[in-house]
């Protein structure tokens, strides 16, 4: 299970507003991929669900996820953080044994 704070659901709601993206039809797509400093690396962007995704109702907003990514997220926190050095959607991922300073790329748990 995937858990998203209130915050998060607020900034990407934001967001969809400001592109003009109805809640219904576009959310967050969050998918692992091979790269990185650790080994994997998170993606993130605006984009319709396909068959298959996985998808997290938060509020009025959707959070979607392909099948591939789902196992190195399950259990994670999607949270937005907003401070002087970085902004954005953050990862708190359980299944990762070790993050880069950048916090989008991560090494995965024996």
């Amino acid at each position: 299970m995937i858990t998203v704070t209130e915050e998060a659901v607020n900034q990407l709601r934001a967001m969809l507003e400001e592109k003009g993206f109805a809640p219904d039809g576009y959310g967050l797509r969050l998918a692992v991929e091979k790269g990185g400093c650790a080994g994997m690396q998170y993606t993130m962007r605006l984009a319709p669900p396909v068959p298959g995704d996985e998808i997290v109702l938060a509020g009025d907003v959707r959070f979607i996820i392909d099948q591939a990514s789902l196992r190195f997220l399950e259990g994670s926190q999607i949270d937005y953080e907003d401070s002087l050095n970085d902004s954005g959607f953050k990862i708190h991922n359980p299944n990762a044994a070790r993050s880069c300073g950048c916090g989008t790329s991560f090494e995965v748990g024996a």
